[in-house]
């Protein structure tokens, strides 16, 4: 008994920091925190957010995404049109050498069409992200209630260095 009771806890360490290091990487792209809110049940759309770093020499181009939790992914963005915000279609996203674009509500962001059931808080689900030059990045998303902290500011004394 003592050792199952062992092998539990570890599991559950393992899982916490599992949560922690919530970012992937491949061929230059580092993308990090990919996050959605929770939806009502009877709510069709939703909408996932993350931060794509491109850290090689070259720029690479989101093209489109897709899960198997919604009918179809479309990258969006907000726009002024007057005094009224105003929700557009982008047929990419271009993500340039050395630069970090941000997807985040008020902003950028992926709208789950169609989606087959509501994520729920403490969900994660299966997205997998298509660029141009990178390919296929399959990340996981994570349902918060709102924008998770980076790790790495998370663990910072309130100076910043950039």
């Amino acid at each position: 008994m003592k050792m199952l009771r062992s092998a539990v806890a570890s599991l559950l360490l393992l899982s916490a920091s599992g949560a922690l290091a919530h970012e992937y990487e491949q061929g230059g792209l580092h993308i990090d925190h990919p996050w959605s809110r929770p939806v009502p049940p009877m709510v069709t759309n939703g909408s996932a957010y993350l931060v794509i770093s491109n850290q090689g020499q070259t720029g690479d181009v989101l093209l489109g995404a897709s899960t198997p939790l919604a009918e179809r992914v479309e990258i969006h963005t907000h726009l002024m049109d007057g005094d009224m915000m105003k929700m557009r279609q982008l047929e990419n996203l271009p993500v340039p050498a050395g630069e970090a674009v941000i997807l985040a509500p008020g902003g950028h962001h992926l709208m789950l069409m169609g989606l087959k059931r509501a994520p729920q808080l403490g969900d994660r689900f299966p997205l997998t992200l298509q660029f141009k030059q990178v390919g296929e990045v399959d990340v996981e998303i994570s349902v918060d209630a709102d924008a998770p902290k980076p790790v790495k500011q998370a663990h910072d004394d309130g100076h910043h260095h950039h």
